[in-house]
């Protein structure tokens, strides 16, 4: 009984209805999970890992899908097996979430936000266990308690969006788990999450599988996820399964190309050690110039002193100033032309407001940014509109950044009309010329954002910001949001713009393995300042402040045999940026470990 599998998927077939026809999702997909087991569903956006996932829910009817063949097995606690696409609607609602648990990708959208999370949490238990209102709240706090989350009595009576994406996951994890489901479905459930809650939450999921027994279907895109989480891995591309097998053959012989390509994309945490300068990656199946390392070039391009950004916290009837949120705290660094400085830490350390307040997106408090010696706070809107032509910034989510109106071709030239650089055949010529740059077909200029996908609108993304020819670029977690192969892409293209146009990137991110790649200085941020700041050997090979080396810890690595142990994650709790009117933070004094490297010299925490 032991051995018979709890899941077991038989050349499933899966179709959607479009207005030009039939749409072939999954084709002649077959696995099976066994009790106690984890098996990764890998594959890039499109792939077919999700519509995989929600036909075992039945959900992807809902959503436009048919199960147009094949066999969906299920063992069931009773010890019966069901064939879950014969289930009607009131028996799969039995299945759902008490025999079945789902984590799903985006936990905002997973809870509902006019429901207390106690309510969220009691709910399947008292539909699905029959429990008094007081047995449920009991078996909800445990959970809670089970999932590591702080103060949970006081949860239960917050909402969803008092809670941070960390605490959310985790109330999703715990909503999933509260019926002791013998299967557990996690889609994408650490895309969004830093690197320590990321860390802390795969411990946790695996813990409880061992606890619990139940077997886990895991889908990602994240190698080194994969590498930490796995027993046996399932590659799919295009709708179809290409490969399958244990976790270590997988990573060490990979047979099919696709998973060759898939591995060699994947950035690792200590490749780059002993090299001096970023360099671009190899990637299979791309014809690959002579890798040359960047150099960087002389001379300094962006000064930044002191620089302290803060917004107001108002409250009461009459909207008085109650507190104010320290976003970045006496923060200074100097980027030379030609190099990369990262700033890296957790949501919240305040990178992407630094970012912001040097392009004056967000008006800083006070401090000095200089831009080759022109101080860029002091300008009027007229100078600052101006100095704009030397910086340029790259955001995060490419979609809401592009006018979904406008032709892409418009939205590249827009910059150019604005400042008057181009204009007619001359414009139509550079515009083109930025299409082949970033290696989009020029057949895509008149195309419209929604017909891309995320790593070609990232592309245009980034020739609308070398329009202007700029000296700075700001990367705001510019590559978080994309596949692998893509992210490698995008990075290269990165890499090589700044090598040919001696470009200087400030490169935000949480991502250490990419920092990695592609920096020649990091900074470390930490609760609104700079804890550890130096050159990017410097600060990888021989990390000095606590919360450095923490950061470094909790990185998965793409090689399962150097998983990470719960035990090794010891995270402290954040302390909250918000402080009261009166408060004045003592300035950032630091220490000199080494040329170039400093470490501040902290009086509690990290």
């Amino acid at each position: 009984m032991l051995d018979q599998p709890i899941v077991r998927i038989e050349n499933l077939r899966v179709e959607f209805q479009t207005k030009s026809g039939k749409v072939v999702g999954v084709e002649d997909v077959s696995f099976s999970i066994n009790p106690g087991e984890t098996v990764a569903i890998v594959g890039e956006s499109g792939s077919g890992k999700s519509v995989s996932s929600l036909s075992l829910m039945r959900l992807v009817e809902f959503g436009g899908g048919d199960i147009a063949g094949g066999k969906l097995s299920f063992s069931r606690k009773t010890g019966e097996t069901l064939e879950l696409t014969d289930a009607d609607s009131s028996l799969m609602q039995t299945i759902r979430g008490n025999e079945i648990g789902m984590i799903f990708q985006e936990p905002m959208t997973a809870l509902n936000p006019v429901f207390t999370v106690g309510r969220q949490l009691t709910e399947g238990l008292r539909v699905h266990r029959g429990l008094t209102a007081k047995e449920a709240e009991a078996r909800a706090l445990e959970l809670l308690r089970q999932v590591r989350i702080p103060e949970p009595e006081r949860r239960l009576k917050q909402y969803p969006h008092e809670l941070s994406g960390g605490m959310r996951q985790r109330v999703v994890i715990a909503m999933a788990l509260a019926c002791e489901p013998r299967l557990l479905i996690a889609d994408e459930p650490t895309t969004a999450l830093d690197v320590t809650i990321q860390a802390e939450i795969l411990a946790l999921m695996d813990r409880l599988k061992r606890e619990t027994g139940t077997a886990v279907m895991f889908i990602t895109h994240d190698m080194a996820v994969v590498a930490q989480m796995a027993d046996r891995v399932v590659v799919m591309y295009r709708g179809r399964k290409v490969e399958e097998g244990p976790v270590a053959e997988i990573f060490e012989n990979p047979q099919h190309d696709y998973t060759k390509a898939l591995l060699a994309a994947v950035p690792k945490l200590g490749e780059m050690t002993g090299k001096k300068y970023p360099e671009p990656m190899k990637l299979l199946g791309k014809p690959q110039a002579e890798i040359k390392p960047i150099p960087g070039g002389e001379g300094e391009l962006l000064k930044v002193e002191n620089l302290v950004t803060r917004f107001p916290v108002r409250g009461g009837f009459f909207r008085k100033l109650v507190a104010n949120v320290h976003a970045v705290e006496d923060v200074s660094f100097t980027l030379n032309k030609g190099r990369t400085l990262s700033l890296v830490g957790e949501s919240g350390c305040g990178k992407s407001s630094a970012g912001r307040s040097i392009l004056r997106l967000v008006e800083p408090t006070s401090g000095k940014v200089s831009l080759e010696g022109k101080d860029i706070l002091a300008l009027d809107s007229r100078g600052l509109r101006e100095a704009r032509l030397d910086m340029q910034m790259i955001f995060q989510d490419p979609f809401a950044s592009l006018n979904p109106q406008m032709k892409l071709l418009d939205q590249v030239a827009e910059p150019m009309w604005n400042y008057g650089t181009h204009k007619g055949k001359d414009l139509q010529d550079r515009v083109a010329m930025l299409f082949d740059r970033v290696e989009l077909p020029r057949s895509f200029l008149n195309r419209y954002p929604h017909e891309l996908s995320g790593g070609q609108r990232q592309r245009v993304a980034i020739a609308r910001a070398l329009a202007l020819n700029p000296k700075l670029i700001i990367a705001d977690e510019s590559v978080s949001a994309l596949d692998v192969s893509v992210q490698a892409q995008v990075l290269n293209l990165m890499m090589e713009l700044q090598s040919e146009l001696g470009l200087s990137f400030l490169f935000i991110s949480h991502d250490m393995a990419v920092v990695e790649r592609v920096s020649h200085d990091v900074a470390v941020m930490y609760l609104g300042r700079i804890v550890e700041i130096g050159p990017r050997q410097a600060v990888f090979e021989n990390p000095q402040h606590a919360y450095t080396k923490a950061l470094m810890k909790a990185v998965p690595i793409a090689d399962p045999r150097q998983r990470k142990l719960e035990k090794d994650l010891n995270f402290k709790p954040i302390p909250s940026p918000i402080h009261s009117v009166g408060y004045q933070p003592k300035p950032s004094v630091y220490e000199e470990v080494a040329p170039g490297h400093r470490v501040l010299i902290s009086e509690s925490g990290y």
